[in-house]
């Protein structure tokens, strides 16, 4: 009979909610591998995290009950879905929908007050997380506010731990998707001819996807989508509003905001982890795991290695971005992650331009997201725009 470790450290500890990277950074350090009763085995450090992502022989993505198509698929399963979606990211599709991208920017940067302090993430951050992606998807402004109410709800429950409340809210998401999906079937040839359309004319193996696959991979691009654009947001701008002289270089030179964005959202991450499960015995980081063992690998920790990167606070933009695992790395590496790039340069590129200051408000410290949010639940900031 087999018995749990004993915990090596509590997750969910005030110490760690206070500043979870900051906890993550002294975990690395003391246990690289940890147990504990909420995340189960922790992952610390750069190489093991790379170990487990390359090597899907022996970490599975297939932690959930449910299907998840095609980030909780492994090989060969894997390879053809991936195939199927990588299309839908193409880079002449993501430059075709840099104007789109840039119209939302402009149009909620110029929402923003002339003058005074701004509560970002409700104020800007989430708005432009849920329009960018709508529109993306081609859906329509009427799904906006349901939507951002779905977010909250989704947020709460997550919050919570009540697996009834989020298996209720995931239920509610299929439906707007399958809401969808019977419209676009209904329109027959005068359906839109956008992404969800697309994705009902599609085949696998020689079949038309099933409804519960096309959800499914809706799901895996807008749920993450909403909550990771918005806290990376939310970071970048912080990050500018806590570092006047880059902000002052950037707005002068928008040709290293690629590189810049990257680096900022390496020190702090807008996503904390993803998980996997063993497939047999392994030992990793002096800790050995039985199969079946469910892992957490700490994007915010790995990518702040001392190991990889010295000072993980030191903002540098000569580092090899080969090293940075903000999109992840391997066969699953984000399909996506030159969309998210686009339209995080172009939401900072539209602040930069239309405003003269971006300041934060002291009196007002942020108040940080919790697990397994990353960046900020409130941030508020004195923006001056231009006139």
């Amino acid at each position: 009979m087999s018995h749990s470790p004993q915990p090596d450290w509590d997750p969910r500890s005030q110490a760690v909610l206070d500043n979870q990277i900051a906890a993550y950074d002294r975990m690395r350090g003391r246990c690289p591998v940890a147990h504990s009763e909420y995340l189960h085995w922790s992952v610390f450090r750069h190489t093991d995290v790379l170990r487990v992502l390359e090597d899907h022989a022996s970490f599975s993505n297939a932690v959930s009950r449910h299907p998840a198509v095609p980030n909780g698929m492994d090989p060969p399963g894997h390879t053809a879905y991936r195939a199927l979606i990588e299309p839908y990211f193409a880079p002449e599709r993501v430059r075709a929908f840099e104007p789109a991208c840039r119209d939302i920017a402009t149009d909620l940067v110029n929402r923003l007050p002339a003058g005074g302090e701004v509560e970002l993430m409700g104020g800007f951050a989430r708005d432009f997380a849920l329009r960018i992606q709508c529109a993306f998807m081609g859906w329509p402004a009427g799904l906006h506010e349901p939507l951002r109410q779905w977010t909250r709800r989704n947020q709460e429950a997550t919050l919570s731990g009540d697996r009834a409340a989020t298996a209720d809210v995931a239920l509610e998401f299929d439906g707007f998707v399958r809401d969808l999906l019977d419209m676009r079937r209904q329109a027959g040839d005068a359906a839109p001819d956008d992404v969800t359309t697309r994705l009902l004319r599609e085949r696998i193996g020689g079949r038309p996807l099933t409804d519960e696959e096309i959800v499914s991979i809706v799901r895996n691009w807008t749920v993450g989508e909403l909550g990771t654009i918005a806290a990376s947001v939310g970071i970048l701008v912080h990050y500018l509003a806590a570092h006047p002289d880059l902000q002052s270089r950037l707005r002068g030179d928008r040709s290293i905001l690629p590189a810049a964005i990257d680096e900022i959202l390496r020190i702090h991450a807008p996503l904390i982890a993803n998980r996997r499960i063993t497939t047999r015995a392994v030992e990793i980081g002096g800790r050995r795991l039985e199969a079946g063992a469910r892992l957490s690998l700490i994007w915010a920790s790995a990518n702040r290695d001392e190991a990889v990167f010295g000072d993980p606070d030191a903002f540098r933009l000569d580092r090899d971005p080969a090293h940075n695992l903000l999109y992840g790395a391997g066969i699953h590496v984000c399909p996506g992650a030159e969309l998210a790039r686009l339209e995080l340069r172009v939401v900072v590129e539209e602040l930069l331009a239309r405003t003269r200051r971006i300041a934060l408000v002291l009196e007002r410290p942020p108040v940080r997201a919790m697990y397994p949010a990353g960046g900020f639940s409130s941030l508020a900031l004195r923006i001056d725009r231009c006139s």
